[in-house]
């Protein structure tokens, strides 16, 4: 028994030295003499001691000493596995150190290291968060680079890995992965059984509505003014060219690091179906932020005060809007009906104007769990904390329909925000999506909503961004994963185009032709022939739904809503 709990301890010990490459760096360690001897594996009473100078001269040569073979015994590793080890510990991960040094002493990062910081400590038990930081700065600027065994040099005493910390992280992770794939299969059932409803229909004999209609468009830049906020920004605009009587109106939110252009296909897409389409810029958390940031002009990725701004925009470009609409457009736009597209922050944005209230008890609590720190969107949401936790309003009464693609929501508004709106909503997510986690922002939000007209839209293979168009380092991330196919951005967009292009006609414009589209018998015949699919459900999905995520709440509820 106790040689079995040293080998699990040992194999676990191994894996934990990879996590040393994943935290977060920003500061340089002055103090160059002072190096790491040893690095002790804690998991009480029990404590395994490994040299650094050990590890150092297997990476260097492939020489495994007494100190080190005696670890690798009792991990029970294959000569296959040594091998991949070393080249662990010798593979530099090129990054930009000054940039990685600014995007890592961010509050976001702060968090970040703090979590590992405890489960890497110094010697006696501290907070170990300023040593790994001085560490990996030092080996990114280093002729070596930015490599695990370098690190491990750098290191500037020894350390001690929490064990058992290690195993419940590693829990956590197995639990929140174990949940995607549950709720995945579940939404991909009720998707099915829906599909019959639909199977009558011949969508090969409907209108195509994948392509571009055939109305002429054009497109151009302006530029506004909120002189109470004394925020400036530009919109691009893409409208028929021959407007007509109660012209539909759609406005796009642009997500963190990106920008109005990035939409251009959204917009020409809803354009040549009649649409005047508005994508004002959020200036704090676009891509101009992004830049500076990067150029060390500001110390922060996105302006905390953009989780009111953005709303704000919304609002003050709707009457810039309505303005206009006399002076250009003779009162032919229908502004008093406004459909909203919102992409990941700007799904945050949509939901916020269309009346979705901040829940700051759920916020709190889940800015507070271990568990949280897998999800990249909440420790946006948690900056929100900063704010004063007042009873936010951002309901403008024009939005009609609210299309939320990869929305940030699951902390800041959870379920009984999200059901304070009065509007449709439809809900698109991807099952790669590494920025807004299918299983952490829609599913514990989706399967408790009580209002009417819910559509979830599931695409497989979707990892948040259009591959064409990356933001926000999202291509670094999916790029770590071996072995990982992704679908044609071309496909994603025929996914989302149709159902936006529905979804808006139906609720917006009242356009009953369109339903055939919102059935899940569409998106099958969209997905015929496809390997990556698309899943589509509406409201009746949500009691089974919710009865597969009680039920999986349930079960793990120590492993998620606690931190020992």
């Amino acid at each position: 028994m106790i040689m079995f709990r040293v080998n699990k301890i040992s194999a676990i010990a191994l894996s934990a030295i990879a996590t040393l490459t994943t935290i977060g760096i920003a500061e340089i360690i002055n103090t160059q003499e002072a190096i790491a001897r040893n690095i002790s594996f804690i998991y009480s009473p029990l404590s395994l001691t490994l040299k650094v100078e050990s590890l150092q001269l297997f990476a260097e040569t492939g020489t495994v000493n007494r100190n080190l073979q005696t670890y690798l015994n009792l991990a029970g590793v294959n000569e296959e596995q040594k091998q991949q080890f070393r080249e662990a510990l010798i593979t530099p991960v090129e990054v930009d150190p000054i940039l990685i040094s600014r995007s890592l002493n961010t509050e976001e990062a702060e968090r970040l290291l703090n979590y590992f910081g405890s489960v890497i400590n110094i010697k006696g038990g501290s907070n170990g968060k300023y040593l790994i930081r001085g560490a990996l700065i030092t080996s990114a600027l280093q002729p070596e680079g930015l490599t695990l065994i370098n690190i491990l040099k750098n290191l500037a005493v020894d350390v001690e890995i929490d064990i058992q910390r290690i195993l419940r992280y590693t829990q956590q992770v197995e639990t929140v992965l174990q949940a995607s794939a549950i709720y995945e299969q579940e939404v991909i059932k009720q998707a099915e059984i829906q599909s019959r409803e639909s199977r009558g229909i011949n969508y090969a004999n409907l209108p195509d509505i994948r392509q571009q209609g055939n109305i002429p468009f054009r497109q151009e830049t302006i530029n506004l003014l909120d002189e109470s906020r004394n925020r400036g920004y530009y919109a691009e605009i893409y409208y028929p060219t021959q407007t007509v009587e109660n012209t539909p109106v759609v406005i796009i939110s642009h997500g963190l690091s990106s920008r109005p252009e990035d939409f251009h296909a959204r917009a020409e897409h809803l354009a040549s179906y009649g649409y005047f389409v508005i994508m004002p810029q959020h200036i704090g958390s676009d891509i101009k932020q992004t830049e500076d940031f990067i150029k060390g002009f500001t110390g922060e990725l996105f302006v905390r005060e953009e989780f009111i701004n953005r709303p704000l925009d919304i609002t003050h470009t709707l009457d810039e809007l309505e303005l206009l609409n006399q002076s250009r457009w003779q009162g032919r736009l229908d502004t008093q009906n406004v459909g909203i597209f919102g992409h990941s922050f700007g799904g945050y944005t949509a939901l916020a104007v269309g009346g979705a209230t901040f829940d700051w008890d759920r916020l709190n609590e889940r800015c507070n769990l271990d568990i949280g720190n897998l999800n990249t969107a909440l420790i946006l949401q948690c900056r929100a904390l900063q704010l004063p936790q007042e009873d936010y309003q951002f309901r403008d009464e024009r939005i009609k329909a609210i299309f939320a693609m990869n929305p940030v929501n699951g902390g800041i508004f959870g379920p009984e925000g999200v059901n304070s709106l009065e509007v449709p909503l439809f809900i698109a997510a991807g099952s790669y999506d590494p920025a807004t986690p299918f299983v952490f922002e829609l599913a514990q939000t989706h399967p408790l909503l009580e209002i009417p007209d819910v559509y979830l839209q599931l695409q497989e293979g979707q990892a948040h961004v259009d591959f064409s168009q990356l933001d926000a380092g999202i291509s670094d991330l999916i790029s770590t994963v071996t072995n990982l196919t992704l679908p044609s951005p071309v496909l994603l967009n025929e996914y989302t185009h149709s159902m936006m292009l529905a979804f808006f006609e139906v609720h917006q414009r009242n356009n009953e032709n369109y339903k055939p589209y919102l059935q899940a018998g569409y998106a099958e015949y969209l997905s015929e022939g496809q390997e990556f699919k698309t899943y589509v459900v509406n409201e009746q999905s949500i009691p089974p739904l919710r009865e597969v995520y009680q039920r999986f709440v349930d079960q793990n509820f120590n492993i998620i809503f606690t931190n020992n």
